[in-house]
């Protein structure tokens, strides 16, 4: 029995290695028949659709391949020809998002991020409070213009800085009270181990060690080093390792002296459980404010160039997103989201003493806040003055915004007004031009010798003063290829959907839900895909959902926008488990955080963010967007579906 036992578990063991191959294997053997029994355009389509779907939402496969599943399929079944399949995978967001990577880029090799980061900081101040809303804005500031995965991997490295010299001071308190405790716990004992254990405590150092790795990222290396060696009883010394394995932090070791108050200090990473909740906090509050900067602007994440990708695709007539109207519609519920996310968070792990972990007086500041601001102080005092290329990287950074706001604003004329062909001109026509511009710009200042205002990277090279603001291999590291494959297909399934009339079958099959108001329509689908996204990769998500929301929309005679908006918004709230989104795992991967308090703490802002973007369709949305009417954009579109 126990062989036969054993042989089973074995097998189970062999079976879920290969999960991932026997998923690949069998969901196209499995959904074959539905092509081959229904030789329909709308059957082939649904099996290219549900098939590439369960590949996402396994990743069974890399996204960026199981993407390519259209390419292929589509051709074989007769449902797009080879060349118009292959048409849909570069599109005008592609360019768009190069633009943007090459200002990311050009941001990232001249430290401008961590200038940013660092001056918001010093403005909020060292206080808890204080201190979590300051990350929380420069976060959200940044992740509006770069990835919430680079903007996480930025600012975390500087948040450990903070917070290890909260924990080193908090150690370093702790060994004073240590000193205390044992020389009271002494006094009943013998003089001369009261002698020997004050001999031995004044041997105790703290030394706080940092260094910088291959990345250049700043992470702190804490080690505690304690030589004494305990108790005379019975001669022998008492040595005690305790290893931390903290993300990007090395490990621990602590030696503790065999006193039973002071082993229950330094049992502990942290010296006090408030130290713990003020890593926790601050450490999740950086995930949240990525994911809730990526909401503001149309560049700010994948889905939302997901979602204006398709819907300009499905819906060439609207012409109602743009980046001016995005941002006008998103920036309150970002304002609103951080402001309720922050206390949220504060009200979990700091309490409700704001007047104590928020105060900007400096009477109330403590000794470890006081070092914690210095230690900041220091950090900004390394980067030196501001350079020449984080001067053009800036005028580059507010030219770029200008002309995206400016080009179609809706109010007034905008500056492609100014030619005499329309709709030439889009936000890809801005960024992809200033982006090329970084590729000729000299980072050295003109007709100057000195290069006292320029800081040299790894690829600068002495005998080239004309080296550009950035070169290839800059961009390289930074573009996302797998984003942009995965994005072009979602857009091949969305036109095979169109073509094969799958869209308007599903559409058909929606109409139940015709009796339901809007709103109601909207938070189904808002809290359908927020929850999907827990478990599904956001882009994969949200292209899955976009072809089945806009036929709902168009067969419930509701303005697309009305659900497609506020489902592109809610697929961005995967906050609740590492796997949800990649900011999740980096924050996770630091060690302060355990998956409970993910969950704990990623239910409210769940709940929070749904709620806020249903009050902003529900109330400024409107005006904006027109959506008490169904558009004529989409009636023409509904129109030409059902022929």
């Amino acid at each position: 029995m126990r062989l036969e036992a054993a042989a089973r578990m074995d097998l189970f063991r062999k079976l879920w290695k290969a999960r991932k191959l026997i998923v690949v294997v069998f969901i196209p053997l499995s959904l074959l028949p539905l092509p081959l029994i229904h030789p329909t355009s709308e059957a082939c389509c649904a099996y290219v659709l549900m098939v590439t779907a369960v590949y996402w939402v396994s990743e069974a496969v890399p996204l960026g391949a199981a993407a390519l599943v259209p390419a292929f399929l589509y051709p074989l079944f007769g449902v797009l020809k080879s060349s118009e399949v292959a048409a849909e995978y570069c599109k005008d967001t592609t360019l768009l998002l190069m633009g943007v990577i090459c200002l990311a880029a050009s941001i990232e090799k001249w430290n401008l991020h961590k200038r940013i980061a660092l001056r918001m900081v010093m403005i909020a101040g060292a206080k808890p409070g204080m201190l979590v809303l300051g990350f929380m804005c420069c976060t959200v500031f940044l992740s509006m213009w770069l990835s919430n995965t680079s903007t996480t991997a930025m600012v975390m490295p500087i948040a450990e800085a903070v917070l290890q010299q909260l924990i080193c001071t908090g150690l370093a308190d702790s060994h004073n009270d240590s000193e205390t405790v044992e020389a009271t716990e002494d006094d009943s004992d013998t003089p001369g181990s009261v002698t020997a254990g004050r001999e031995n405590l004044d041997k105790n150092q703290l030394e706080m060690l940092y260094r910088n790795d291959s990345n250049d990222c700043t992470k702190q290396e804490l080690s505690t080093l304690s030589e004494v060696q305990s108790g005379q009883a019975n001669g022998l010394g008492l040595k005690q390792f305790i290893r931390h394995t903290n993300g990007h932090l090395p490990q621990v070791a602590i030696e503790i002296p065999n006193v039973k108050r002071v082993r229950a200090r330094r049992d502990s990473q942290y010296p006090t459980k408030r130290d713990h909740m003020i890593c926790k906090c601050l450490s999740l509050s950086i995930t949240y404010a990525a994911t809730i900067g990526g909401l503001i602007t149309i560049t700010g994440t994948s889905t939302n160039l997901i979602f204006a990708e398709q819907f300009n695709n499905r819906y060439p007539d609207a012409k109602v997103i743009n980046f001016g109207t995005w941002f006008i519609f998103s920036f309150p519920i970002a304002i609103i989201m951080l402001v309720l996310t922050w206390l949220w968070l504060h009200f979990l792990f700091l309490g409700c003493n704001f007047r104590e972990t928020c105060s900007l007086s400096k009477k109330r500041k403590t000794r470890r806040e006081m070092l914690s601001e210095k230690r900041i102080h220091e950090e900004y005092a390394k980067l030196g003055p501001i350079s020449y290329p984080e001067v053009v990287t800036g005028v580059f950074f507010i030219l770029m915004t200008v002309l995206w706001f400016t080009r179609e604003p809706g109010f007034v004329p905008g500056w492609t007004s100014l030619f005499e062909k329309k709709g030439y001109r889009t936000d890809a026509t801005v960024s992809v031009l200033l982006g090329f511009l970084l590729f000729l710009i000299p980072a050295r200042r003109p007709f100057s010798s000195s290069s006292s205002n320029y800081r040299k990277t790894d690829d600068d090279s002495d005998d080239d003063p004309l080296a550009p603001m950035i070169n290839w291999k800059d961009f390289q590291r930074l573009m996302p290829w797998e984003i942009v494959i995965l994005v072009g297909g979602g857009y091949a399934l969305a036109a095979g959907c169109k073509v094969s009339g799958l869209s308007v079958w599903i559409g058909r099959q929606l109409e139940p839900m015709s009796g339901l108001p809007p709103w109601a329509v909207t938070l189904l689908a808002c809290l359908l895909v927020s929850a999907v996204t827990e478990f599904a990769s956001n882009p994969a998500t949200l292209t899955v959902f976009l072809p089945i929301l806009s036929a709902l929309s168009e067969t419930l005679y509701i303005n697309p926008l009305h659900t497609l908006i506020p489902s592109t918004m809610c697929v961005s709230f995967g906050v609740m488990l590492p796997v949800g989104n990649p900011p999740n795992a980096i924050v996770f991967s630091y060690g302060h955080v355990k998956i409970s308090d993910m969950v704990k703490a990623g239910f409210g802002v769940n709940l929070i963010g749904v709620a806020v973007v249903m009050l902003a369709i529900t109330t400024w949305g409107v005006p904006l967007f027109n959506l008490t009417e169904f558009p004529a954009w989409a009636v023409a579109r509904n129109v030409t579906g059902s022929l």
